[in-house]
């Protein structure tokens, strides 16, 4: 008998006709419209912020690739997107080393010590992000008012309503200015209406689906909304929870991450309900005004435990039916 050889390799194991090229720059395409709208409202500083981390993260990922000795992936697009969204997820006026550190650990720290693309537990520019807020709060939490020509900062409505509580943060903040995009806040998420657009491409290319965001969103609203109800003084309402703060970009752009959420669809439910529930709690009751980057990096490190949870549940089902037949 002819030996067989077996190819070993990482899951998930779906064959698909799109090539890793293809999804990522349809991914980046997607994020095109959020883009385009923080270069309008933050102008020139916006454009050089992605650039620099775009540019950043593919030279990392040329060096990790050379250093690993492994065939070069700089330009599969995957260093691009990671580049930017970690642009989305910083304020336009962040210094350029720290971009640069914020790349670095994105490329090397969260991605190549797993073992590079399809291998990392936990999504790099999430994991840059926080790695940049924990060592250097003031420049994470600096944000520059819209059309500002001398770059003025103030508070993001989250900061407002941490800090000076629920009356001073709705007036702050028209909630359609919200939805439009014209608020303080990361270059990512000022516009839900730019997300949203993106975020329609994405389905209409079947790369996300409705599972992990419409869960993690409902949770959100539905935790907040309670809590408002018992206490509007003391609680926003969901409508200010859901179109503030990172929400939208998380839920439909890293939440989703294929590498990094779970594989079957009760999975992605359990997964989005954790990623809705942390956001929502650490908004109301954390230390940061903003929970989304760090709900999602904790139910990360949950989904290899609810992928195994899942498959031992099907196995379990298919041996009972089996004993039966």
């Amino acid at each position: 008998m002819d030996s067989v050889k077996l190819k070993v390799s990482y899951a998930p194991f779906v064959r698909t006709k799109d090539s890793i090229e293809s999804v990522m720059y349809n991914v980046a395409l997607a994020l095109a419209p959020a883009t385009v709208m923080s270069i309008y409202l933050f102008g020139m500083p916006a454009l050089l912020v992605t650039v620099i981390c775009i540019v950043s993260c593919i030279g990392f990922e040329w060096l990790m690739d050379t250093i690993r000795k492994k065939p070069a992936s700089c330009l599969d697009g995957s260093a691009f997107v990671t580049g930017l969204l970690l642009a989305l997820n910083v304020p336009s006026n962040l210094p350029i080393w720290m971009l640069v550190v914020g790349s670095f650990i994105a490329i090397a720290a969260a991605k190549h010590v797993f073992g590079g693309l399809g291998h990392n537990i936990f999504n790099p520019a999430l994991v840059a992000r926080v790695f940049l807020l924990v060592s250097f709060p003031a420049a994470m939490t600096s944000w520059p008012v819209p059309f500002s020509i001398d770059m003025q900062t103030a508070a993001s409505p989250l900061g407002i309503l941490k800090t000076d509580g629920v009356e001073a943060a709705m007036k702050s903040l028209d909630l359609m200015n919200g939805f439009y995009g014209t608020m303080n806040g990361s270059m990512g998420e000022t516009s839900a209406l730019a997300l949203l657009a993106g975020a329609a491409w994405l389905f209409y290319k079947r790369y996300i689906t409705i599972y992990i965001p419409f869960t993690m969103l409902g949770s959100v609203l539905l935790f907040s909304a309670i809590f408002h109800m018992i206490d509007p003084s003391a609680y926003a309402p969901p409508l200010f929870h859901l179109v503030t703060g990172g929400l939208i970009l998380g839920a439909f752009f890293m939440a989703t991450d294929m590498v990094t959420s779970p594989l079957s669809i009760r999975g992605q439910v359990i997964f989005g309900l954790g990623c809705g529930l942390l956001t929502a709690v650490i908004r109301l009751w954390g230390g940061y005004p903003e929970g989304v980057s760090f709900a999602i990096l904790i139910m990360n490190g949950f989904v290899p435990l609810i992928d195994n949870w899942d498959l031992n549940e099907r196995k379990a089902i298919h041996q009972k039916k089996s004993e039966k037949k």
